[in-house]
């Protein structure tokens, strides 16, 4: 299922990124497909929690981010836009150091309503948290 506007790039997205919370948590696109988009994020001091592992905060802002995204690249973004309405995360695995990635898929795209479903592992492919966001589809005022 491939409802991706034609144009985006990986080079875009990760433009998109510049001065805001992405950008400083070290958020970067790295693979877009048909029905996906993957990000990676590093562990480290601005993802880490008191304890030294992976925030679960900082998992989420992934997560919604990537959601996020992927609904406004469905969008046409003259005359819509998308906010998210809930976001649910389960933390499986923690991780100390390293990169983990985060993949958004589709699971309903609607006219009025997204659901997305993200999966985030860590470097040895073991699932960190797996997420699912609810967005909804606006039009703009003229």
């Amino acid at each position: 299922m491939s409802n991706f506007n034609p144009g985006i790039t990986l080079e875009i997205l990760n433009k998109m990124s510049a001065n805001t919370m992405v950008e400083h948590l070290g958020i970067q696109y790295t693979r877009l497909g048909d029905d996906f988009i993957e990000a990676k994020m590093p562990v480290d001091h601005r993802t880490h929690q008191p304890l030294g592992l992976l925030h679960g905060g900082a998992s989420v802002a992934l997560a919604e981010t990537l959601g996020s995204v992927a609904a406004m690249c469905c969008l046409d973004v003259n005359a819509q836009y998308c906010v998210g309405i809930e976001i649910n995360a389960n933390h499986i695995k923690s991780v100390r150091s390293g990169l983990v990635t985060g993949t958004v898929r589709p699971l309903h795209v609607g006219k009025k309503t997204h659901v997305w479903e993200i999966r985030i592992v860590s470097e040895k492919e073991e699932l960190v948290c797996i997420s699912r966001i609810t967005l909804a589809i606006l039009d703009k005022k003229v």
